[in-house]
């Protein structure tokens, strides 16, 4: 199902009282919202909620309002989500939301009593990137492919002929996905799988961008890590079979201080570099079974007889 917020987002900025119009808001979509702060802003029940809300439904939205006037977003979500259920085979029953977040995360995925949902942001997507609202300026196009990066991820953790370790892991925790406690329990050999196989969907479903776009990475970050590629490589190599939430801040995350990316040979690991190394894992595997499959597949499973791939 398409789930639109963001007339009730703007409903929310125009109230006499918007912070207490968001607590509403929060309220009567708490099955969305609430895992999307846990997940990539804060608890909601923290002292700091009030804060973040305020901050947000007070900027300055012309960005946004532009872009939606200019973009029909549910069309191209629409769009979309057919080609994921055609490219990726799409078996089980997902929400996509389009919403106005906290200027935290462009996108995600979150799991609720076992049914997975896709939300993008659209203050992040407006092409002008903006310090208020926390936007990153990204244009409206890269909607389509960072869709369908986060619909990979909800089969992955979802479908009913899933294999993966990160499905398992979801439904140990009664249908519910975090990102915090999934990183502490899968291995990181499966996180980077994960990723990488997201970015090959959204290839396959939006080709045609440059290619750093598909990482999230600039063109600079992208090449800095095509030179580390092999340096990189090695030093996962003794890490894959192990699970640390330090592992998935260290390589998928942003915001990690540079003494925590100083790797043993003395460089700093550019930040999210595990999505290019994920991608590489995974190349030969799309490439020999296809993404249905592989989006399915246990991670060893797939990159069995791939002696590249399997030690990356």
């Amino acid at each position: 199902m398409l789930i639109d917020l963001v007339p009730d987002f703007f409903a929310v900025v125009d109230n006499s009282d918007p912070v207490a119009a968001y607590q509403n808001y929060f309220n009567a979509n708490r099955r969305v919202l609430e895992p999307y702060w846990h997940n990539y802003v804060l608890d909601p029940e923290s002292e700091h909620f009030y804060e973040v809300v305020r901050n947000t439904v007070l900027a300055n939205r012309h960005d946004l309002v532009g872009m939606l006037e200019r973009t029909d977003v549910l069309s191209l979500a629409r769009d979309t989500i057919s080609a994921c259920s055609k490219l990726l085979d799409l078996d089980v029953d997902i929400d996509v939301v389009l919403m106005v977040g906290v200027g935290a995360a462009n996108a995600g995925e979150l799991v609720t009593d076992g049914k997975g949902i896709a939300v993008i942001c659209l203050e992040h997507f407006t092409a002008v990137a903006s310090e208020e609202t926390h936007g990153l300026g990204l244009d409206p196009e890269l909607i389509r492919p960072w869709l369908a990066h986060e619909i990979a991820h909800v089969i992955r953790y979802t479908s009913p002929h899933g294999r993966s370790e990160l499905r398992r892991l979801v439904h140990a925790a009664g249908g519910y996905y975090s990102y915090w406690d999934t990183a502490r329990r899968a291995s990181l050999r499966e996180l980077l799988v994960n990723e990488g196989l997201a970015v090959e969907a959204a290839r396959a479903v939006s080709p045609g961008h440059a290619e750093w776009e598909y990482f999230g990475y600039d063109r600079r970050r992208y090449a800095r890590i095509r030179d580390l590629e092999h340096t990189i490589t090695a030093d996962i190599a003794g890490d894959l079979d192990r699970a640390a939430l330090g592992l998935r801040l260290r390589y998928l995350a942003d915001g990690l201080p540079v003494d925590a990316r100083t790797m043993p040979g003395g460089y700093v690991l550019p930040e999210r570099s595990g999505y290019y190394v994920g991608s590489r894992m995974v190349e030969n595997a799309v490439s020999a079974r296809g993404l249905p499959w592989c989006l399915r597949a246990e991670a060893t499973e797939m990159l069995a007889g791939d002696e590249t791939a399997a030690t990356a």
